[in-house]
């Protein structure tokens, strides 16, 4: 077997992330909720406007909702934020729902939007949560 030497020049090293040291965000760069919304709307109302509510396709529909928001909201620019989105789709039968959830989290720095879409046969109740990343 034969061994070969290969040259690495500093260029093609794979460049490491710097610290940055920064332990809080710039009033700029922090969780938006209102702007968080919106984008939250246009990803909900463009997925399930003008469809009834199909048990069969509902878990598609919240992953792919899901990705959407999630992709929509990094795109946003808040590059330091961890981003968890949760949607939940059922039936509308005029039944009451109540969601719940339980996070230990700066108040300073994370924060959370979302958006509740219903029509005749369905409601979709999307979340984003945003945490910081120190």
């Amino acid at each position: 077997m034969a061994e070969t030497e290969v040259a690495i020049t500093p260029s093609e090293l794979p460049s490491a992330a710097e610290n940055s040291y920064i332990i809080r965000p710039n009033f700029k760069d922090k969780f938006k909720p209102a702007i968080v919304k919106e984008a939250i709307q246009e990803v909900v109302v463009e997925h399930l406007k003008g469809k009834d509510y199909d048990p069969e396709q509902a878990p598609a529909w919240c992953k792919a909702i899901t990705e959407a928001v999630k992709e929509k909201v990094k795109s946003l620019g808040m590059d330091r934020y961890k981003l968890a989105v949760n949607v939940v789709i059922g039936e509308q039968r005029g039944q009451g729902i109540k969601v719940g959830c339980r996070c230990f989290w700066d108040s300073d720095t994370d924060n959370y939007a979302q958006h509740l879409y219903m029509n005749e046969s369905m409601f979709c109740l999307a979340t984003a949560f945003g945490v910081f990343f120190y």
